[in-house]
């Protein structure tokens, strides 16, 4: 009883600032509703890209990748950081200038109406069809567990999970839709404390508990009882191989972090250029000790337990159960309930920013007032939260939602971020390389990753068995070389499509130069030591790296 009503309060309090921070916002218009009205500051924005990025497939997932491949899973998070300071340098100053509302409004400018809707489509289609249904999915998984619903209400499993689903959809919902940006960016950052002193509390528990109740004996124990697990050097077999950070690791960092509509969307939101850099850089300084949260927690787990855990995934979940004190289960429910809200809330608000001005004012209304758009995108919202929550219970079986999640995502990551890339670094590639690299893009993948993919692995596997290998790490080394890792073929991917639109564009080039203009929205004089702060984030990155090499 203690747990929950900790977990209400701290979550009714999140509720009740957020409400008091937004009153006197303008929400009837666009910029007021979906960027905030363009009044961001910058621990507001790193808050917000924190907790965004944040939720339960990941603290659950990557600590499960960490139980089972150890500290070279960091990459997932370090990389992160590297992918912030380039949006911050070279992204986010363009991105203002032009006074973007969505990442997809500089295609139409670049291309044309139709690549940028094409664009759109795929953002909106990724994230109610995996997004919000993953992120409904495993946070409901999460609760249930933590405070026993099935008990608690004495229902089934299943429907104790599509109770957790409605309940976290419905107050998601409310924050998003009828809330905009500004009361999600708030909510984050106040939530973005709570995790970072529920989770940070999570290894120093762990640590004592193997450590004789001495965190640095606990460490000293750690590492010296596997000291190979702590490389940051993955080999070929594990979720990161070393190779693959220098391929479509770093592309499927640059796409999440620069382009993704769901999270640069806070950045767009700043008062100036200079307050989003300062947020951006702040977040990937931030972000360097994400592994303390996300990844060291699996490998306490890995030790507690043996390494005899039934699956990786119940690392995480057992370990808070294992070590944390009963008081303080409620307020970290409420913390993780917070995250969970957070990425779904900021999802589903940036699949109504999509609509409203990518779908609505562009090909249903053109003569829509911004109220109207505001308006219509609400109940866009609404559909879409519903959407989500009735196909979330649908993905039960999907197996590790985290590499799931990464590995799916390709389908729309790498294509459009190839066009966006294109679009920046060139002046005469027409709008007809945009769409052949869309499309070119999506269908190479989904051929590469779900038809050659499978096939080719599991005929190795089966003739590898049949010469008489029985051993599961031989046979999964055999699996792992008998196609390429899909971060490689991202990478590939992405010099094809490059390749393909520059082709293009010698052959058929536009007639007219592009030029990016300044819209005067916002001011964008840059964070005066920017670079200098930018260089001292990848130093640390790269030092970290050389430190665990192996």
């Amino acid at each position: 009883m203690v747990g929950i009503l900790s977990f209400l309060g701290f979550t009714i309090l999140v509720g009740v600032i957020a409400y008091i921070a937004t009153r006197t916002t303008d929400e009837t218009s666009s910029d007021g509703y979906f960027l905030a009205g363009r009044s961001l500051t910058a621990g507001v924005i790193a808050g917000s890209l924190l907790l965004t990025n944040l939720s339960t497939e990941q603290i659950v997932g990557l600590n499960g990748s960490a139980y089972k491949d150890g500290l070279s899973v960091m990459a997932w998070e370090t990389l992160a950081a590297i992918a912030m300071v380039v949006t911050a340098v070279f992204l986010l100053p363009r991105y203002l200038k032009e006074g973007l509302t969505t990442v997809p409004q500089f295609l139409a400018k670049r291309f044309d109406v139709t690549t940028k809707t094409m664009t759109s489509g795929l953002f909106l289609t990724g994230y109610v069809v995996v997004l919000l249904p993953v992120i409904l999915y495993s946070g409901s998984v999460a609760i249930s567990g933590m405070f026993d619903v099935p008990g608690l209400l004495d229902v089934s499993n299943d429907t104790a999970l599509v109770i957790c689903i409605w309940g976290i959809g419905i107050i998601g919902s409310i924050y998003a839709v009828f809330g905009g940006l500004k009361a999600v960016a708030v909510s984050d950052s106040i939530n973005a404390v709570g995790l970072i002193i529920g989770g940070i509390s999570i290894p120093i528990f762990g640590l004592m508990a193997i450590g004789d109740g001495s965190v640095l004996n606990g460490l000293d124990v750690l590492i010296s009882s596997n000291p190979e697990r702590f490389d940051s050097t993955g080999e070929p077999g594990q979720e990161v191989p070393f190779s693959t950070i220098f391929t479509g690791m770093m592309l499927v960092q640059l796409f999440y972090w620069g382009t993704n509509q769901q999270i640069i969307q806070r950045a767009l939101g700043a008062k100036n250029l200079a307050e989003g850099q300062k947020g951006l850089l702040l977040a990937s300084f931030l972000k360097i000790l994400g592994p303390l949260i996300l990844v060291l927690p699996g490998m306490i787990a890995y030790y507690y337990f043996e390494g005899g855990l039934a699956s990786s995934d119940l690392a995480y979940p057992e370990l808070v159960r294992a070590v944390l004190p009963k008081p303080l289960v409620g307020f970290f429910a409420a913390v993780l309930f917070g995250a969970i809200l957070s990425s779904f809330n900021s999802v589903l608000n940036s699949s109504v920013t999509l609509f409203g001005i990518d779908i609505y004012k562009q090909h249903i209304n053109s003569d829509a007032s911004e109220k109207t758009v505001v308006r219509y995108g609400k109940i866009f919202g609404v559909c879409l939260a519903l959407a989500a929550m009735f196909i979330a219970p649908l993905i039960k079986d999907a197996g590790s939602l985290f590499n799931y999640l990464q590995e799916i995502n390709g389908i729309y990551s790498i294509p459009i971020f190839t066009i966006i890339v294109i679009g920046y670094l060139t002046k005469r590639v027409p709008a007809i390389a945009a769409k052949v690299g869309i499309v070119s893009g999506s269908l190479l993948y989904i051929i590469s990753q779900f038809w050659i993919d499978p096939m080719l692995r599991g005929e190795a596997v089966e003739a590898a068995k049949a010469s008489g290998i029985t051993d599961p790490a031989e046979l999964n080394l055999v699996e792992a070389g008998a196609y390429p890792h899909y971060l490689h073929i991202m990478a590939i991917l992405f010099a094809t499509n490059m390749l393909i639109m520059m082709v293009i564009g010698k052959i058929w080039p536009r007639k007219e130069p592009f030029v990016l203009e300044y819209s005067k929205q916002v001011d964008i004089k840059p964070y005066r030591y920017v670079n200098q702060v930018g260089l001292a984030v990848c130093a640390i990155v790269i030092g970290i790296y050389i430190y665990f090499a192996k």
